[in-house]
């Protein structure tokens, strides 16, 4: 009995399409120097989560659901009195995601959620960190389909960090682009 070898759309698309292109516009030499997509960090600090235990558990439960992959707690490194916080108190929830589940999480993403934003215009492009890195704010969890509007008590976004191997910002920009985020206004295009 043969098994078929399951490959994500965009996994499929970066060989195919994105490789060429960013060999083409920064003239590689080889495939290898292309940058690719390492890792989506997924991130979601908790509100209240000091006073009420549950609130955590319930963004572990919605994180795990959004992303397809077990989340794990984050938790304070220090004391501070003012929000009666201690240290390794739980106060949000946060996933990495690689390989397979990255692709399908992406694919989702582009395809399925950002669309769901209420007036949409595309996402902003100055949120690169100068090594390659951008971070995407959410403002509502409910823009995932996993979600389920109706068992949400309270709305609350979260941070998706896409971490590349891209040496700039331009370069990563491109590759992003390449996969399919749609950024607000194309950077100097002249094609």
């Amino acid at each position: 009995m043969s098994t078929v070898k399951y490959t994500p759309r965009l996994a499929t698309k970066y060989k195919a399409d994105v490789v060429p292109a960013l060999m083409k516009k920064f003239g590689y030499k080889t495939v290898m120097q292309a940058p690719k997509l390492e890792k989506i960090c997924v991130n979601r600090g908790v509100n209240g989560a000091v006073s009420d235990k549950k609130l955590v558990d319930i963004a572990l439960d919605e994180l795990s659901n959004i992303t397809g992959q077990k989340a794990v707690a984050t938790f304070s490194k220090k004391d501070i009195s003012n929000f009666k916080l201690r240290k390794g108190m739980p106060i949000g929830a946060r996933v990495t995601l690689r390989g397979e589940k990255m692709y399908e999480f992406l694919d989702r993403l582009v395809a399925v959620a950002l669309p769901r934003v209420r007036d949409f215009k595309g996402i902003s492009d100055k949120a690169f960190d100068g090594r390659g890195n951008y971070t995407l704010g959410v403002t509502e969890q409910i823009i995932f389909p996993e979600i389920d509007i109706d068992k949400v008590n309270k709305i609350t976004g979260l941070d998706i960090t896409f971490v590349t191997t891209a040496a700039s910002n331009e370069e990563a920009y491109e590759l992003l682009k390449e996969l399919g985020l749609p950024f607000k206004n194309a950077k100097k295009d002249s094609n």
